[in-house]
């Protein structure tokens, strides 16, 4: 299974690697970006929304095609928090405003509920990335691994392992103030031994919990940066490795009987996900600045090839600079051609707890060939440079990230090759969050900003959005806007929207569920009230977009927005 664009619509595919006969599986005008094969291989299983706003509901189909049927018809339609396959056993979670509930199936039985929250609840894996089963379900489907915020909040998740059959908890791991993630079970039946992504220190590394003995063993590894086990070799005796460092990750293989790991040949670059396969290769996916994402295995042959070509973008540089307080930001620069002025962007990730890597990015590669130099900072709150990095957020919501950013335009303005007088400050979701945030408290530094998909207004968005977001915000903030209203009020865009004077072009998802709708119009309207520059983008769907052609016209209309408001960019 693996999903693509090639029909201009992000859908799910399948690949019959024996025969190389591929197939659309999916269909839908939404778009489907997640999809497995079922346990037995006979069916697809299929994750479908029906207008964006990310509820929706699993849907199977037999592998040589048809029609499609719920998959968990006795499932109610809501926020995916995860799904699993085992021997006689499927799992799911599911969140709606009532709270978050893990159900399950046995032997093709009813549905039934297994745990509730109010909090957060959730049967993702691997740091909550959406991915196989193997985060889930143990081999022979006995053990299921939940993780949960009833010791701390979803950013310090525990761990809890039930009996997917009557709901009984079999062991628990994590006080509230770290993270114990599971990462894989083994894939030997009867074998009870699970990997974890722990953080003991300040990093992230791999344990491996037998839930058969209670023993406990971290992974001696030795390397530098963030460690996540992500599978198992078939007999159960090595571990697979990503090793996140600065932004490019490697792959490393660890003998469990002796303690080595060796690397595996990969590109420098970004390593989405790996896995290993019956016959003991490794796939992986790889992208880098320069070249689209690729299927290539451990020999670094091209297994799954990319439909149509993709010019080569430009390389992005490691960047270094110290913020205010004499810490050193790292992120990346890339540099247009020709020796300048160049206009700067500050291109913005979202999250907040995610960064930027070495990968292709079509959008960055767009102003770069308008001419900007695009500085993308992982400024404190990403993840992937340690535990006290992220949680650095946690209370100072729209400080301590958009002053990062702004020591890292001020660090950019000392380059003898930028234009002092065009700048620009854009990006999505959190990253829209912060543009807005930047042009309120810091309006001299900015001719313009371009927000996607954003937070607003910050009081109004908790009252719309999913409630897995709710519980981030929770989190980031120390409890509810009732509970924290002084520190709502501080991380407010709104509350400096007064302020605001360069014109802001917004980008708005009709329904979006993680930045929903109301809070940006509502923002909006605010500055229509006084009259200030800024225009308004709308959409049909939620937190983005899953349509070419629609990517295609949101580029169209922040390119023709930057024209109107940056003088001086190159033709394209």
């Amino acid at each position: 299974m693996y999903e693509t664009s090639e029909s201009g619509t992000w859908q799910v595919h399948a690949l019959d690697v024996a025969t190389g006969a591929t197939r659309q599986v999916s269909d839908h005008p939404v778009g489907v970006t997640m999809g497995y094969a079922s346990r037995d291989g006979a069916e697809v299983v299929f994750w479908q929304e029906d207008t964006g706003d990310e509820t929706g509901r699993w849907l199977a189909q037999p592998w040589e095609g048809g029609g499609s049927e719920p998959f968990l018809g006795d499932v109610p339609t809501g926020w995916n928090e995860g799904m699993a396959q085992g021997p006689g056993v499927v799992a799911a979670a599911i969140s709606d405003r009532e709270g978050f509930a893990v159900y399950a199936s046995i032997d093709g039985g009813p549905v039934r509920e297994l745990a509730r929250s109010d909090q957060w609840l959730t049967i993702w894996g691997a740091y909550g990335v959406p991915g196989p089963d193997v985060a889930a379900l143990s081999a022979d489907g006995t053990l299921l691994a939940t993780q949960h915020a009833e010791h701390g909040d979803l950013t310090h998740p525990s761990l809890r392992v039930i009996d997917p059959r009557t709901g009984a908890v079999i062991g628990e791991r994590g006080d509230g103030s770290s993270a114990v993630i599971a990462a894989a079970w083994s894939p030997v039946p009867g074998d009870q031994r699970v990997m974890v992504g722990v953080e003991p220190a300040d990093r992230i590394t791999s344990a491996v919990w037998d839930l058969a003995t209670g023993d406990w063993t971290e992974i001696a590894h030795g390397l530098a940066g963030d460690v996540l086990a992500l599978d198992w070799w078939p007999d159960g005796e090595a571990l697979l490795l990503q090793h996140l460092l600065d932004g490019r990750h490697e792959l490393w293989r660890h003998e469990l009987a002796t303690g080595t790991t060796a690397r595996i040949a990969t590109p420098a670059g970004a390593i989405d996900d790996a896995r290993v396969r019956p016959d003991g290769s490794v796939w992986f996916t790889h992208v880098d600045g320069e070249r689209v994402v690729r299927v290539l295995d451990d020999r670094g042959d091209e297994v799954l090839a990319v439909a149509g070509d993709a010019p080569p973008g430009r390389p992005l540089l490691d960047w270094r600079y110290e913020n205010d307080r004499g810490d050193t930001v790292h992120g990346w620069i890339v540099e247009p051609e020709g020796e300048g002025p160049h206009p700067v962007m500050v291109f913005v990730h979202g999250g907040p707890h995610w960064l930027y890597e070495d990968r292709y990015m079509p959008e960055v590669q767009t102003y770069v060939d308008l001419g900007f130099l695009v500085a993308m900072p992982n400024y404190r709150g990403s993840t992937g440079y340690g535990r006290a990095w992220r949680d650095a957020l946690t209370g100072d919501v729209g400080f301590t990230d958009v002053d990062d950013v702004t020591a890292g335009l001020r660090d950019v303005l000392r380059r003898p090759d930028v234009d002092p007088s065009r700048t620009v400050v854009g990006g999505w979701s959190w990253g829209g969050f912060i543009t807005l945030m930047q042009l309120g408290r810091n309006p001299d530094l900015w001719t313009a900003g371009v927000a996607g998909v954003p937070v607003a207004d910050y009081e109004l968005a908790y009252r719309d959005e999913a409630p897995s977001l709710q519980a981030m915000d929770r989190a980031l903030f120390g409890g509810s806007p009732e509970e924290q209203p002084e520190r709502y009020e501080r991380g407010n865009p709104i509350t400096y929207v007064d302020d605001v004077r360069a014109p802001v072009l917004f980008v708005v998802g009709d329904h979006d569920s993680r930045c929903p709708p109301a809070q940006a119009y509502a923002y909006v309207d605010r500055l229509a009230a006084r009259g200030a520059s800024h225009q308004l983008y709308r959409f049909e769907t939620g937190h983005g977009s899953h349509v070419t052609d629609e990517d295609v016209r949101q580029q169209r209309v922040i390119i023709d927005f930057l024209r109107a408001n940056v003088p001086g960019l190159r033709e394209i």
